[in-house]
C-alpha cells in the first residue's frame, strides 16, 4: 500500500507537534522546578530572618528600674572636684585628679542604691535579705552611679531619679523567658526577689526601656545585664579600616596589571591559577597563616584588630582581584581601540578610559568582599580575638574582639535564657551592617553604571 504525499505531510506535522509538545512540557517543568527552588530559598530566608527578628528585637528593650536616689553627704565624703589651677602643669593636675577619682571609687555607692530600693519597695531590709535585694539590679550599676556623680558633683545632697539596669535574671523573669512554674530549686532568683520584682513591675518602677547599654557598653562577665557591643563594634571598625586600606588598592592594582599589562607566559598563568585557588581556600586556613606569620614570626600583638585586618586582607584579596579583572574584561575592546587610535598610550588608555568605565563592577566586588570579611569568624578565633576584653580599643594595636566573635561568645554563655535573645540582637546588628554595605554596592553600581 503506497503512502500519498498528503499522508506523509500529515505524518510529519504530527511528529513535529508531538516534538513541540514534549519540548513545551520540559520547558514548563523546568520553569516550575526553578520557581519552586526560588520559592523554597526565599521561604527559608524569610523563616531565618523571622526567627532572628522574633528572638532578637525584644532584646533591644531591657528591664530598667526608675527610682529616686539620695546622694547622701554622710556617705559621699569626698573632696571638691579638682580644677586645674593657673600655672599648674598637666602632670601635676593629672595626679591630683587621679587621687580624687581613687577617693571617689572607695565610697560605698552600693549603700545608696540599697537605700533607694528599700524606699521604692517600702520595706526595711535586714542584713540576711540584702542579697535578695541586690539581686534585683545589675551588679555594675554602682559604678554607673559613681560615674554619674563624678560627671556632675553638684548632685551631692540632692534626690534625683536615676535609671538603673535590672539584673539579667530579673529581666528574664519579668519578660517570661523562664517557666514560672518551676520549683524554687530550679529558679535563678529567690522567692523574695521574684516577689519584689513582680511588685516593682506592677507599680511601674521596673519598665521595659530601650537598651542603650547594648550599644554603649563593652562585654561584661560580672554584670551580664550591662554587657554590650561597643568594644566588638570598634574592633570590627578598626579591622575593616585595615582591610579597606590594604586590600582595595593592592587588589585593584594587581588586577589591572595582570589583565592589562602582564605578559602571557607560564609565570602569569601560575599566578592566575594560584589566585583562583586562594579564593576557594577555607577561611580558617588564613587564620592559621595569620597566627603563624603575624603573631609567631613578626610578633604583632595578640587579639589586635590590626592582625585581624591583615588576615582578612589576605582572605579578601583574591575576591577583589577576580571581580576587578572580570570588570576590566567586560569593557568592549572598541574603547581601547578608539583610545589607541587617537594616539593615547597604553597607560592612558587603561587609566583614562577603561578603569573609569569598570569602576561600578570594581566597587561592587570590593564592597561585597569587605562585607564577607566583616562576617568572618573562624580566622579571628585563631588569632585570639575570642578573648574577653572589657575596654573599648583606642587604636588598632590594642586588644579587642569583633562582632561575629562576640556573637560566638554570647551564644555559648551559660545564662542562655538571657543571652539567647541578646545573641539574636547582635546578629541583627551585624546583618544590618552587611545589608547596608550590600545596599551601598547596589547604589554605587546604579550610579556609575554605563550602558553601551
Amino acid at each position: 500500500m503506497s503512502i500519498t504525499i498528503e499522508q506523509r505531510r500529515q505524518h510529519r506535522l504530527m511528529t513535529i507537534e508531538k516534538s513541540l509538545a514534549k519540548r513545551h512540557r520540559k520547558e514548563t517543568r523546568f520553569r516550575r522546578v526553578g520557581l519552586a527552588a526560588v520559592t523554597t530559598g526565599m521561604a527559608l530566608v524569610i523563616i531565618l530572618f523571622a526567627s532572628i527578628l522574633a528572638r532578637g528585637v525584644p532584646a533591644f528593650w531591657q528591664s530598667t528600674v526608675y527610682t529616686d536616689v539620695y546622694f547622701d553627704p554622710e556617705v559621699i565624703q569626698l573632696d571638691e572636684k579638682p580644677r586645674r589651677e593657673d600655672g599648674e602643669n598637666q602632670l601635676a593636675f593629672d595626679e591630683r585628679y587621679g587621687a580624687w577619682l581613687t577617693q571617689a571609687s572607695l565610697i560605698n555607692w552600693q549603700s545608696l542604691i540599697d537605700s533607694a530600693m528599700e524606699e521604692a519597695l517600702g520595706v526595711s531590709v535586714e542584713s540576711r535579705q540584702l542579697r535578695d535585694l541586690r539581686a534585683l539590679l545589675a551588679s555594675g550599676e554602682r559604678f554607673a552611679l559613681r560615674d554619674q556623680f563624678i560627671e556632675k558633683p553638684s548632685l551631692l545632697g540632692q534626690t534625683v531619679e536615676v535609671k538603673l539596669l535590672a539584673s539579667a535574671n530579673v529581666d528574664v523573669w519579668i519578660k517570661g523567658n523562664i517557666d514560672r512554674s518551676l520549683p524554687d530549686a530550679r529558679q535563678q532568683l529567690s522567692p523574695q526577689t521574684r516577689e519584689w520584682a513582680d511588685r516593682l513591675s506592677d507599680e511601674g518602677i521596673i519598665e521595659n526601656a530601650f537598651s542603650t547599654s547594648l550599644f554603649l557598653n563593652t562585654d561584661s562577665r560580672s554584670s551580664p545585664a550591662s554587657a554590650g557591643l561597643a568594644g566588638a563594634f570598634m574592633g570590627s571598625l578598626f579591622m575593616m579600616m585595615v582591610v579597606i586600606l590594604l586590600s582595595v588598592p593592592i587588589g585593584v592594582a594587581s588586577a589591572v596589571y595582570l589583565e592589562e599589562f602582564a605578559p602571557q607566559n607560564r609565570l602569569t598563568d601560575l599566578i592566575e591559577i594560584n589566585i583562583n585557588n586562594l579564593a576557594a581556600v577555607p577561611s580558617i586556613v588564613f587564620g592559621l597563616l595569620g597566627a603563624s606569620i603575624f603573631i609567631g614570626y613578626f610578633g604583632l600583638p595578640l587579639s589586635a584588630p590590626v592582625v585581624g585586618g591583615l588576615v582578612l586582607t589576605l582572605m579578601t584579596l583574591p575576591t577583589i582581584i577576580i571581580t576587578t579583572r572580570a570588570s576590566l574584561r567586560s569593557i568592549p575592546p572598541s574603547i581601547r581601540q578608539a583610545a589607541l587610535g587617537i594616539g593615547a598610550s597604553k597607560v592612558q588608555t587603561v587609566f583614562h578610559h577603561v578603569l573609569p568605565l569598570a569602576l561600578p563592577g570594581i566597587l561592587t566586588g570590593s564592597i561585597l568582599g569587605i562585607a564577607q570579611a566583616l562576617g568572618e569568624t573562624a580566622p579571628l578565633l585563631l588569632i585570639g580575638m575570642n578573648a574577653f576584653v572589657a575596654n573599648v580599643p583606642g587604636t588598632p594595636l590594642e586588644q579587642s574582639t569583633a562582632l561575629p566573635v562576640q556573637i560566638y561568645l554570647w551564644q555559648g554563655n551559660e545564662l542562655r535564657n538571657f543571652f539567647e535573645a541578646r545573641t539574636s540582637a547582635a546578629i541583627i546588628v551585624l546583618l544590618g551592617l552587611m545589608l547596608s554595605l550590600n545596599a551601598l554596592a547596589i547604589w554605587l553600581r546604579k550610579k556609575f553604571e554605563t550602558r553601551w
